[in-house]
C-alpha cells in the first residue's frame, strides 16, 4: 500500500471507519462502481468480508446497493461523504462530551479538589502567568529577575490590565524591565527587598486580586518550573505570607 493511501486509511480510522471500510471505500472511488470482486482485485479485503463491509457502509450512508446479479456497489459524492462523516463526528463529540459533563457533576462522596498546580517550562509558564493577570480586576503584581522572563505576551497583558483600570505593580531590579514599563500609564515600578538581591533562582511571581498566586524558580538550561493556585486557601494564606514579609508592595 502506498504512503498516499496508507495516509488517507489512517484519516478514516480517525473519522470512525474501521480500515477494511476506508479500503472499500477508496476502491470504490477508484473503480466508480464495481462488484466484491472487482473491489478484491485492486485492495488488499479479502472477496468474502467486502460483502460485510459494504453492508455496513451502506448503512452508513456512504455507498449505495445495486441488486443485480453479482451485486454491485457505487459509492456516494466525496461531498457528500465528507458530509456525513462530518455529522457523524460531531454526533459522537457531542454525545461524548455530553457523558463528561453529566459524570463531572455528578457527586462521588467527599468532595477532593487540587488546590495547588505544577508547570514546567518557560513557555508554560508564560502562558500560565498571562492567564492569571488577564483575569485580575482590581491588583496585579508582576516580578522577574531577568528581563527576557517578560515576555511579550506578558507585557501586553499587564499594559492591557493596566489600561483597563487595574493597579499593576512591576516588582524587579531589572533597568531593562522598568526601562519596558516607564512609559507605561497606571503601572508602579518597585524593587524587591534588599535580602533578595543576591537570589539567582527566583523566575517570575504574579499575584492578581489576592486569590490567584504564581511563583516561579529557574534551572539550568533555560528550565523553569512554577506552583499556582487561584481562587483557594492556600493561595489566599500564600500571598498574605509573603506580604507580611514584605515581598510585595502593599495595597
Amino acid at each position: 500500500m502506498s504512503g498516499g493511501k496508507a495516509a488517507a486509511v489512517d484519516a478514516f480510522e480517525q473519522l470512525g471507519l474501521t480500515s477494511y471500510e476506508a479500503k472499500v471505500f477508496i476502491a470504490l472511488h477508484r473503480l466508480g462502481a464495481g462488484t466484491a470482486r472487482d473491489v478484491a482485485n485492486v485492495t488488499d479485503v479479502p472477496r468474502s468480508q467486502v460483502y460485510s463491509v459494504a453492508e455496513s457502509l451502506e448503512d452508513r450512508g456512504l455507498l449505495e446497493v445495486q441488486q443485480s446479479n453479482p451485486i454491485r456497489y457505487r459509492p456516494v459524492s466525496v461531498d457528500e461523504a465528507r458530509e456525513i462523516l462530518r455529522e457523524q463526528f460531531e454526533r459522537e463529540q457531542d454525545r461524548a462530551f455530553e457523558h463528561v459533563e453529566t459524570v463531572k457533576n455528578e457527586p462521588v462522596g467527599e468532595e477532593t479538589q487540587e488546590d495547588i498546580w505544577t508547570v514546567r517550562g518557560r513557555d508554560r509558564v508564560a502562558d500560565r502567568a498571562v492567564d492569571i493577570i488577564s483575569q485580575a480586576d482590581e491588583r496585579i503584581v508582576f516580578g522577574a529577575r531577568l528581563p527576557e522572563l517578560v515576555t511579550d505576551s506578558i507585557e501586553r497583558a499587564l499594559t492591557e490590565r493596566a489600561a483597563a483600570g487595574v493597579t499593576v505593580i512591576i516588582l524587579s531590579r531589572s533597568e531593562a524591565i522598568e526601562n519596558r514599563f516607564a512609559d507605561h500609564e497606571g503601572i508602579v515600578l518597585s524593587h524587591p527587598p534588599d535580602h533578595r538581591a543576591d537570589d539567582q533562582r527566583s523566575g517570575r511571581i504574579v499575584v492578581a486580586d489576592n486569590d490567584s498566586i504564581l511563583l516561579s524558580v529557574l534551572g539550568g538550561e533555560r528550565s523553569e518550573t512554577a506552583i499556582w493556585s487561584s481562587g483557594s486557601v492556600f493561595a489566599s494564606v500564600l500571598i498574605q505570607l509573603i506580604e507580611a514579609g514584605e515581598e510585595l508592595p502593599p495595597e
